[in-house]
């Protein structure tokens, strides 16, 4: 086992590792920037080291920053959470040259999966379904001609993309060099990475998406699926495990496909892959996450496996402790995301003082957050406050659980805002409640004019 964890990540992901780490018995070392020095995670980590000001740029996105905590600390181990460095080759290598073990797949193995593009080329040779489209990036002429051919509408992704951005969804040809050339654009600017690629577009998908983890020595299980359809602008709001109401059949050949998916690629870690199911029950693959997600603790409550602690176990060298046949999926687990938003205004950021946090509580219902009363929301990072899990023996229970959780929850304070109340539209909605819903829900409930916020 590692001698000391440094975390490099900020919030209830940091919060997270900590406690896996104590429950170890290797001592952490949180990094934060100036906004984050009171923050919680730097009260349950042994130690605390500032490594820059609030912008990320400048400190938890700088890996040279990041690397020196842990060499002034003696860390020989980094666990990069979710976002910022996580999913980085670069500071995966940088890592690697500083004999330090990143929690996580290695360099190369993340430069092939992180890059939408080669992950699609190596899951077609390895046979997973893939939708129709390019599996290289694409000049504009060249692009077009594929979009006519497999017929509109598509969707232009970045190669280099994730969190849901860099992706525009194209109706027609009319538009298409336009919005084509934009979305290379975005994509230099958000990523550095002008290379983009087309593919078919599902308007009533289902996405759905396979746990698993992988310990680097042939070892490759999965730990169930997870439903994740309920998403504004790409990023996820509601997530549930098992995927309810999928044919028959179905969940068990997407899951035996990311374990395939993994073993072509040499995965090691904790690791998603991501599926689009078509109404007609198809599916194809999307993209691997080489990371833990934020949504890790719907499988947790769902099967009983510590995710986080077996991502620090795998990457000390230890075998998986589970087989296939260990793993069992119990009952019906949501999470829903409460983050600092104004639904009413397309979900625009709302930070403020928390004056008021009361967390909800009862039988097999979890909290993971990094906020309190007193808490000032900074708006310098991402704008999740917390992640309510719940837990039932099947899934009509568990909607009532969660709504009754999402009811009992308190946050507030001048100018703060939450999506609370939308979650709680969102599970009351007769298309959800019957599993009949896609990834263009959110958007169907907007369009109908109802308002979800809830002002402070």
């Amino acid at each position: 086992m590692f001698s000391k964890v440094l975390i490099a990540n900020r919030g209830e992901i940091a919060v997270r590792v900590a406690r896996a780490c104590r429950e170890l018995g290797v001592p952490s070392v949180a990094v934060h920037s100036t906004a984050d020095r009171d923050s919680m995670v730097c009260r349950l980590a042994d130690e605390a080291v500032q490594i820059g000001p609030a912008p990320a740029a400048r400190s938890y996105l700088d890996p040279a920053a990041v690397l020196q905590a842990a060499a002034q600390t003696g860390a020989d181990a980094i666990h990069p959470g979710y976002g910022f460095l996580s999913e980085s080759p670069d500071f995966a290598e940088a890592c690697e040259e500083e004999g330090i073990t990143l929690v996580g797949p290695p360099a190369d193995v993340m430069a092939v999966l992180g890059d939408k593009a080669s992950a699609r080329a190596l899951m077609s040779k390895a046979g997973l379904p893939l939708l129709p489209g390019s599996i290289d990036p694409l000049d504009a002429p060249e692009a077009e001609e594929l979009a006519r051919e497999i017929g509109f509408p598509v969707i232009v992704k970045a190669a280099a993309g994730g969190g849901g951005r860099g992706m525009t969804v194209v109706r027609g040809p009319e538009r298409f060099a336009e919005e084509f050339r934009r979305t290379q654009a975005t994509a230099q600017i958000l990523f550095g990475d002008g290379r983009v690629y087309v593919e078919r577009y599902l308007e009533r998908s289902r996405h759905v998406e396979v746990q698993v983890l992988c310990d680097g020595r042939g070892g490759a299980i999965h730990l169930g699926e997870r439903d994740c359809s309920v998403q504004r602008r790409h990023q996820k709001l509601i997530e549930e495990s098992p995927a309810p109401n999928l044919p028959e059949g179905l969940a068990e050949r997407i899951r035996a496909s990311a374990v395939e998916g993994a073993l072509a690629a040499g995965y090691v870690g904790a690791g998603t892959f991501e599926f689009l199911v078509s109404p007609e029950g198809e599916y194809y693959f999307m993209e691997v996450n080489c990371r833990i997600q934020v949504e890790h603790p719907v499988t947790e409550i769902a099967t009983g496996v510590d995710l986080v602690r077996e991502q620090i176990r795998i990457a000390a060298g230890a075998p998986l402790e589970l087989a296939q046949e260990d793993v069992r999926l119990r009952g019906a687990a949501i999470e829903c995301r409460v983050n600092a938003e104004n639904p009413d205004l397309d979900f625009v950021p709302a930070p403020g003082r928390v004056e008021e946090f009361v967390p909800p509580g009862g039988p097999f219902v979890r909290v993971d957050t990094h906020v309190s009363t007193g808490y000032s929301i900074p708006p310098h990072y991402d704008s999740l406050l917390a992640k309510v899990i719940v837990w039932a023996p099947d899934r009509d229970q568990a909607i009532a659980r969660m709504r009754g959780s999402l009811n009992e929850f308190v946050v507030s304070g001048p100018g703060v805002h939450t999506t609370r109340g939308f979650l709680d539209r969102v599970l009351a909605d007769d298309r959800f409640r019957a599993a009949e819903h896609s990834t263009a829900l959110v958007a169907q409930i907007l369009d109908a004019g109802e308002e979800g916020g809830e002002p402070a």
